[in-house]
């Protein structure tokens, strides 16, 4: 998993402003409105909402603010939104898949091309750097210097786990996407406080890049996708983000 760091990325999120946050609240509420039309309101019988619940408080989004989002989402005229995702290339052909959650497909299309477009990159067809990804399940236990490593790592492996990275900020716990939820609750039986657990996509590869005009714009591609409302994950093979 080298060149891969999930505790980078959630700690940066941990540093957003209020208003990025308010942002992070409104994706998650269109996550759980698609669970909710998917498999009904109901966490015992969706485990997909029941992920997306424990998500939401990963990502301290209020008990009040759930229970909102999932009413929201069981009224009959709640909004549909449509799970449509996107794959291209940032600045010298670094890897990108973008996720998105929409009402207006020819909107949210628009935009991801125009973020592509003016950041040095180009939109490709489905399936073009897909096959550069491997989908997985990480689950993140902050290494605070009260967990023991050898105890996790064999409780991890027992459970399922299909690999385990420890690092002086984080241990990282990586699983078959269908086994994330219950590895995750079996860790938290054993009492292990989870910071964080999602599905992912890990790169097969990494991309370096050097010249300083692609790294300012392949920042800026990834802030400017972030910052959309309709996107709610993306993904890419760059590990010189700092």
């Amino acid at each position: 998993m080298s060149g891969h760091s999930k505790w980078k990325n959630i700690m940066h999120k941990k540093e957003k402003t209020d208003a990025q946050r308010a942002s992070v609240f409104t994706k998650i509420g269109k996550e759980i409105a698609i669970a909710v039309k998917e498999g009904g309101p109901d966490p015992n019988s969706n485990s997909r909402l029941r992920d997306l619940i424990a998500k939401a408080k990963d990502n301290n989004v209020p008990n009040d603010n759930i229970e909102r989002a999932i009413k929201k989402a069981s009224a009959a005229d709640a909004a549909v939104y449509e799970e449509i995702t996107y794959e291209g290339y940032g600045p010298s052909g670094v890897a990108v898949i973008v996720e998105t959650a929409t009402d207006n497909r020819n909107r949210t299309a628009a935009e991801v091309r125009h973020f592509f477009d003016k950041y040095g990159g180009n939109m490709g067809t489905s399936g073009c750097v897909g096959y550069l990804f491997t989908d997985k399940g990480v689950i993140i236990i902050e290494n605070d210097g009260k967990v023991d490593e050898d105890k996790l790592m064999e409780d991890s492996l027992e459970a399922g786990a299909e690999d385990f990275v420890a690092s002086e900020e984080a241990f990282e716990i990586y699983t078959v996407p269908e086994d994330l939820s219950a590895i995750r609750a079996d860790l938290e039986g054993k009492g292990y406080k989870i910071v964080s657990a999602d599905k992912d996509k890990i790169p097969s590869n990494y991309v370096t890049l050097d010249d300083e005009d692609a790294i300012k714009n392949m920042s800026l591609l990834l802030e400017k996708l972030d910052e959309n409302d309709d996107v709610q994950n993306v993904y890419h093979n760059w590990e010189n983000e700092e």
